[in-house]
């Protein structure tokens, strides 16, 4: 008898959105506590709790009812076969227009516009509610509706653009890879990897935002002096125009070797008034790439992803594992769909572990901002950063355990607090 494999995935979508459902109703009730947490009272005012509490249960509301229409969709998909049927379709679509329905490629290419053009749709309207009502409501969002089609427009335009070719390379390296086929799988896509983060900030993040050098003055003198005193290999230093689209504020650094950039939101400094703070979170920033945080967890994926290709071929010509899942033929694309859907309880626990040692990265980033004299800086900065993009103040220890790769501000401060206690 064969392993019912769509039912087994099935059930465990269900499980999971079942035990992550509990965890968000945990949240929402911490959410829904009317007074800061002690290591808040008197450093986050009683204004900006208020704001960030309607804001944090407006989101809240809305991500309850997102994930109900997502599993129940993706459950339908799944269960009632609808993704061999719309394989079969495009095949038909291919054969339509006068090309080889035989031909894989084409055939994947068709099924695979057809799922860009589906999400698009059925995504719009949580991506519109949540820009234009919910980030709105909260002052956030600077958007104009022209601006957003915009963006959404070349993001499909890129899609097109990218993805063809990337596809097609994946399918004949499949195809032909042979018994090596994991290394070959994983050796491609670290090529890959490489070019897209050596492209994006360079042709692709242009054509969202704009980009300009920070301006000279004492800003920039200082970062530049930290950098300089770290021998962080800085390169170029700019700002990007987030404000036209959020008031969030972020600031981030990349590059490779002895070619480094970091990137500071303008809302960024718009909020953070002392130039200090600034200094002391991209001290925090410049902490990751000192403590080699940044290769570690770039070695981990890659380790990682070698160990899922390894995985896929002991399956990929499993024909139950097809049959399970309504389809009669085993197409390169469609195996790699059913084999994510077959591992996600093993990726669900490499996520949770992934979170815990990026938590652990972050109090050690911190940690060394701390130790360059930026702990009361760091400090500020965050609870500045923390009022003003409207965070939860009061989160649930497993809600946050298990979703925030990132520790609460509340976990932060007491372990900038607690060496100066030791020292005391």
């Amino acid at each position: 008898m064969a392993f019912p494999y769509m039912e087994a995935v099935v059930g465990f979508m269900i499980l999971m959105y079942i035990f992550e459902t509990y965890l968000d109703v945990r949240q929402h009730k911490a959410l829904k506590l009317p007074t800061l947490p002690k290591t808040l009272e008197g450093v986050i005012s009683q204004e900006k709790f208020e704001k960030s509490r309607a804001y944090s249960l407006d989101k809240s509301h809305f991500h309850f009812i997102h994930e109900f229409v997502t599993i129940v969709t993706d459950s339908t998909i799944l269960y009632f076969g609808v993704l061999p049927w719309f394989w079969k379709k495009s095949g038909e679509y291919v054969t339509t227009v006068g090309l080889n329905a035989e031909n894989e490629i084409l055939h994947t290419l068709a099924f695979l516009a057809g799922l860009m053009i589906w999400s698009q749709i059925t995504d719009l309207p949580f991506s519109l509610y949540s820009t234009f009502v919910i980030e709105a409501r909260h002052g956030f969002n600077k958007q104009t509706p022209w601006l957003f089609f915009r963006d959404m427009i070349k993001g499909i335009f890129l899609a097109v653009i990218i993805g063809p070719p990337i596809v097609s390379a994946i399918i004949v390296i499949i195809q032909k890879g042979g018994p090596y086929l994991a290394i070959y799988l994983w050796a491609f896509t670290f090529g890959l990897s490489i070019v897209m983060m050596t492209l994006y900030p360079v042709l692709i993040a242009p054509l969202f935002n704009k980009f300009t050098p920070l301006p000279d003055g004492q800003l920039r003198e200082k970062i530049e002096k930290l950098a300089s005193t770290l021998n962080f290999p800085l390169r170029k230093l700019f700002v990007v125009d987030g404000s036209t689209r959020s008031s969030h504020s972020n600031a981030y650094m990349y590059g490779f070797f002895k070619n480094k950039r970091i990137v500071l939101y303008d809302t960024l400094i718009q909020q953070c008034k002392n130039d200090e703070e600034i200094v002391a979170v991209i001290a925090h920033e410049l902490g990751h790439w000192k403590l080699n945080h940044t290769v570690y967890t770039f070695v981990a994926m890659q380790v990682l992803t070698l160990l899922q290709f390894g995985g896929y071929t002991l399956v990929r010509n499993s024909t139950d594992l097809f049959r399970s899942f309504g389809f009669d033929t085993e197409p390169v694309l469609i195996g790699l769909i059913l084999f994510q859907h077959t591992v996600i309880p093993l990726q669900q626990l490499v996520s949770f572990g992934l979170n815990l040692v990026s938590r652990s990265f972050e109090f050690q980033a911190d940690a060394f901002a701390k130790k360059l004299g930026y702990a009361s800086e760091l400090r500020s900065g965050l609870v500045k950063l923390q009022e003003e993009n409207l965070s939860a103040m009061n989160t649930d220890p497993w809600f946050s355990a298990y979703h925030y790769s990132h520790p609460p501000l509340v976990e932060r401060l007491a372990a900038l607090d607690e060496p100066d206690k030791k020292e005391d």
